[in-house]
């Protein structure tokens, strides 16, 4: 998890600033650009986990997949942030595309197949929220480095606000650490033989089971809700530090630090409410607190108030990291129960459609600031940048953070049913 979320952390929180801000792509053709990236990944994602699922070697059914995406995960990641500085026009958006959807369909790629693991190597759901716990807390890690620290590398201490040497220089320092970190995490991994011995998944019948499935949809909206907030939130929290609070990016730090710090403890107390009162409760408790942390965050003047508000956004954010994959980890172990065929891999990169459409939404909702606070790049941020970024940073995840907590509260999410209901139920 520490090596998984090194690059695409760094990609979420630094490519608006390095690609728009800086090198001058127009935020209207970012926007454009992850729509065209959502339909790629919709056709790839279900593909890449039906694979995994079919794989049988001597060496595991994941593990392959994730010695051999690593490494092309790092030479991609550096080459995204490796992009020549003389390109402008047609040259930078094919530049970004590019390499945008191949580190995205990388990143899929390992976690089809690292997802796939906690329900397989972790059945039993106290086990799976200490594990859980663990493997985000190792994410938290990372994020101190790919979030947190990563401002402070690429305009200060590897480059300047201005240029883009810092970021290809951050970008191969991480590309090696993630890669190495998860080729010897795999390397001495034991996967579960028995999964070897069952059944290998039809694409065509499984797919078919995925869409039908009324689970898949409502839980799977919701963790987009969630997942799309946050992504805003870390794709423009350094430009809403530059023009928001009028600071220099490297401040992006402490507020960065301060809820990445704030959400390794709740971790702890999160799991604990796990334990106490159920995964499915404290799913929605912790999509009540994100949202309303974002209200404090709205009416942020400076840096210390925007870090008292980041306490109550680490609070929430924690809450939902303790329990979100505990919920889909449910849904995995229903249709497990049902059919008798173990298909984690296409369950989870089907999931992982909505977790892309993340994508979707931080550039829809960029885009937005051009039409209505006339942001449309560094090179013309308007007349009120500071107000454009309040609003993509407060209100669009406000929003977004609400609607998910509507949904996780009117949806019955497996294990709740009532216990008159056949066991062999059809999932609603």
């Amino acid at each position: 998890m520490f090596g998984t979320s090194i690059p695409i952390n760094l990609i979420k929180g630094s490519m608006i600033l390095y690609y728009v801000d800086i090198l001058g792509l127009d935020a209207r053709v970012y926007g454009a650009v992850m729509v065209v990236y959502a339909i790629v990944d919709a056709v790839d994602n279900p593909v890449l986990g039906y694979l995994s699922d079919r794989t049988r070697t001597r060496w595991g059914r994941r593990r392959p997949w994730l010695v051999i995406g690593a490494p092309l995960l790092a030479a991609a990641l550096i080459g995204f942030f490796s992009a020549p500085t003389s390109l402008d026009g047609l040259g930078l958006v094919i530049w970004f595309a590019v390499f945008a959807i191949l580190c995205e369909a990388l990143d899929s790629l390992l976690n089809a197949n690292y997802g796939a693991l906690l329900p397989e190597l972790f059945p039993v759901e106290s086990r799976r929220a200490t594990a859980n716990s663990l493997r985000q807390g190792c994410q938290l890690a990372a994020l101190v480095i790919s979030l947190a620290l990563t401002p402070l590398l690429t305009t200060s201490v590897l480059g300047t606000e201005d240029t883009t040497e810092g970021f290809t220089r951050t970008a191969i320092i991480y590309g090696v650490l993630a890669a190495g970190v998860i080729v010897f995490m795999a390397l001495g991994m034991k996967e579960n033989p028995r999964y070897d011995a069952t059944e290998r998944p039809r694409f065509f019948s499984t797919w078919r089971t995925i869409v039908t499935n009324r689970r898949f949809w409502q839980i799977g909206i919701a963790s987009a809700c969630y997942g799309s907030a946050m992504a805003l939130v870390l794709a423009g929290l350094q430009l809403y530090v530059r023009y928001s609070l009028g600071l220099p990016v490297a401040n992006a730090l402490y507020l960065q630090g301060i809820v990445i710090v704030i959400s390794v403890g709740g971790l702890w107390a999160w799991t604990r409410v796990v334990r106490a009162k159920g995964a499915p409760w404290a799913w929605r408790a912790a999509f009540v607190v994100l949202a309303l942390s974002f209200v404090p965050l709205y009416f942020a003047t400076s840096l210390i108030t925007a870090i008292g508000a980041g306490v109550l956004v680490g609070a929430g954010w924690s809450g939902m990291l303790a329990t979100n994959d505990l919920i889909v980890a449910r849904v995995l172990d229903e249709d497990a129960e049902l059919h008798g065929v173990h298909r984690e891999g296409l369950f989870l990169s089907a999931f992982g459609f909505f977790g892309r459409l993340n994508g979707v939404a931080v550039g829809v909702a960029l885009a937005s600031l051009a039409t209505f606070f006339g942001y449309t790049s560094g090179d013309d941020p308007g007349a009120r940048p500071d107000q454009a970024f309040r609003f993509y940073l407060c209100v669009y995840p406000f929003l977004l953070a609400g609607v998910g907590a509507v949904i996780a509260r009117v949806i019955t999410v497996p294990g709740e049913e009532d216990a008159a209901e056949p066991a062999t139920a059809e999932p609603r």
